[in-house]
């Protein structure tokens, strides 16, 4: 059975994308690639800091990570080459479909004095990307369980030429963006 979000895409967002942009082929429309949930840990402030970091991940996204190494020392930031820096995950398909839905319509407002997300965090190619400051918006989290505060960012890569493409494939799907004044 395929995620609501992507039958949504597929039977409203598409058509509405073609007709205000004028595409004349349905592969001109915009769609979103991946979502990649990356987490930036450091290792000296406690043993076991990457552990929870990973375990936390796993229950948002139901995907193992993938740890994250140094590739070189750098003695100002006491990092080591081959140290543990990390972890991410890549969604695709059914399942990037299904985390974007929990994303918007559960996560993102519970968030303390969520007015929306800003309008200026695309990358000038299509892709969005926004950081979060506590993994604890997200409802598979249990508070007891959580050691530490820890944030993440979350990059949505569309396969849209233009920030402005991409901020309409957005909006239809349901992403509460910021009204500017």
């Amino acid at each position: 059975m395929k995620p609501r979000l992507y039958t949504d895409y597929i039977e409203r967002v598409k058509p509405a994308l073609m007709e205000k942009r004028n595409y004349t082929n349905i592969h001109q429309v915009p769609q979103i690639e991946k979502i990649v949930l990356n987490m930036g840990v450091s290792c000296n402030l406690e043993k076991g800091a990457l552990e929870d970091a990973t375990r936390d991940l796993a229950a948002i996204t139901g995907r193992k990570p993938v740890t994250t190494k140094a590739r070189k020392s750098i003695a100002n930031f006491k990092l080591r080459e081959g140290q543990s820096v990390g972890c991410f995950v890549t969604l695709r398909r059914e399942v990037m479909y299904e985390f974007f839905d929990r994303l918007v319509a559960t996560a993102l407002p519970r968030i303390r004095d969520f007015r929306g997300l800003s309008n200026r965090s695309f990358d000038g190619r299509g892709n969005y990307s926004l950081g979060v400051g506590d993994q604890t918006i997200f409802p598979e989290m249990e508070l007891d369980k959580i050691k530490r505060q820890q944030g993440m960012d979350i990059t949505i890569v569309t396969s849209a030429n233009s920030d402005d493409e991409a901020r309409d494939l957005l909006k239809l799907m349901g992403m509460p963006f910021a009204e500017g004044k």
